[in-house]
């Protein structure tokens, strides 16, 4: 039987996206204690924007990474808006992230990268 599962996508610079290679390209890591929200977003454009306007310039670098997550886990996490409808993001509490992670079916692919 197959999984419902809901695309999400993730942008981040290269030290991040040494963690998730770490993980198998299975897992995201774990939050900063100054980042007490994981923020994966619900359109490609979106996270092409914030990896190519906000990521390269801070880090160098910035990547684009698309992802399946089981919609009955995301069902609790209500959509929201960072800017306007075209902004939405899931934002998932810290400790929470375990829980997140387990959900993700399927391997966290880059789809973009920003050099």
């Amino acid at each position: 039987m197959k999984t419902d599962t809901i695309t999400l996508w993730r942008p981040f610079g290269a030290a991040e996206l040494a963690l998730v290679r770490e993980s198998g390209m299975r897992s995201f890591p774990p939050r900063l204690p100054d980042q007490p929200i994981f923020y994966p977003v619900l359109s490609e454009d979106y996270a092409i924007r914030i990896a190519r306007d906000w990521n390269l310039p801070q880090s160098g670098a910035g990547f684009v990474t698309r992802f399946e997550v089981r919609s009955d886990f995301l069902a609790k996490y209500q959509a929201q808006e960072a800017g306007g409808r075209a902004l939405r993001e899931n934002w998932i509490p810290a400790e929470e992230l375990e829980a997140f992670n387990a959900a993700i079916v399927g391997p966290i692919e880059v789809v973009k990268e920003f050099r």
